[in-house]
C-alpha cells in the first residue's frame, strides 16, 4: 500500500508495537489481543486497531492477532530486514551514550562512525564505533544519509549547513537549537529538558484519574 497515506502519529507508533511483538514472539506466544497490545505499548485498543485497519485484514474477531504474521508484516514494512547505517556528531556525554547503546541491539539501524571537535577523542574508537575529527565529516561520511546530531548549540546549524550540503537525507536533532533545513531533508527535534519540563507542569495540573 501507499505508506504516505497513513497518518503521521500513526506511523510513529508502529516501531513500537513492533518491539512488543517482537518480545512475544520471543517468548513463544502465539496471538495476542489488542486488549494486551494496549496494556503493554499504553496506546488505547480502539487507537491500536484504527492504525492495523491502514494496512487490511490483521487480525480476526474473537481470535485477535497472529503474533509471527504480525511480525512479519511489520518487519517488512518497517523494513527492519534493510540496515541504515548512522553517523553520530558530537561525542559527549549523550554522544557516548548512544555509542554505548547503539542501535543493532534492538533494530535495523546502526551507528557506523562519529564525529567530534575534541583531538583527545578523535583517531580512537567507542564499542567499535571509530571517532573521526569533524574537519573530516565530508571524506568519511561515504553513503551514510542519517545522522544524529549532538553537538553544543552553538555549533547545531554550521554542522546542519555542512550535513545538508553533503546530502543528507534525515537529522535526529537532539540539540535545543531549533535547526533550519531544506524542504527534503527531514529534521526531529528531540529536546529532553523541555520533555522533562512538560512532564512536570502535567504533573502538576494535569493529575492522572485514580484507580477505580
Amino acid at each position: 500500500m501507499d505508506n504516505s497515506k497513513i497518518p503521521q502519529a500513526t506511523a510513529k507508533r508502529l516501531p513500537l508495537y513492533y518491539r512488543f511483538l517482537n518480545n512475544l514472539n520471543h517468548q513463544g506466544k502465539k496471538r495476542v489481543s489488542s486488549k494486551e497490545l494496549s496494556d503493554a505499548v499504553k496506546v488505547d485498543s480502539a487507537t491500536i486497531r484504527r492504525d492495523f485497519s491502514y494496512f487490511g485484514a490483521l487480525g480476526k474477531k474473537g481470535y485477535g492477532y497472529n503474533v509471527e504474521y504480525l511480525l512479519g508484516f511489520f518487519r517488512k514494512t518497517l523494513d527492519q530486514d534493510e540496515l541504515t547505517n548512522v553517523a553520530l556528531i558530537g561525542v559527549g556525554n549523550l554522544g557516548t551514550a548512544f555509542l554505548h547503546y547503539n542501535f543493532m541491539k534492538n533494530n535495523n539501524t546502526r551507528i557506523m562512525m562519529a564525529f567530534d571537535a575534541d583531538p583527545n577523542k578523535t583517531g580512537t574508537n567507542s564499542d567499535g564505533v571509530p571517532i573521526y575529527h569533524i574537519d573530516d565529516l565530508e571524506e568519511k561520511m561515504g553513503d551514510v544519509r542519517v545522522a544524529i546530531l549532538t553537538v553544543p548549540s552553538n555549533a547545531a546549524q554550521e554542522i546542519t549547513n555542512r550535513l545538508v550540503e553533503f546530502g543528507i537525507d534525515g537529522i535526529l536533532n537532539f540539540t535545543p537549537a531549533r535547526i533550519t533545513v531544506p524542504s527534503d531533508v527531514r529534521v526531529h527535534h528531540i529536546d529532553l529538558a523541555i520533555e522533562l519540563q512538560a512532564l512536570v507542569y502535567f504533573l502538576k495540573h494535569y493529575p492522572l484519574a485514580e484507580d477505580e
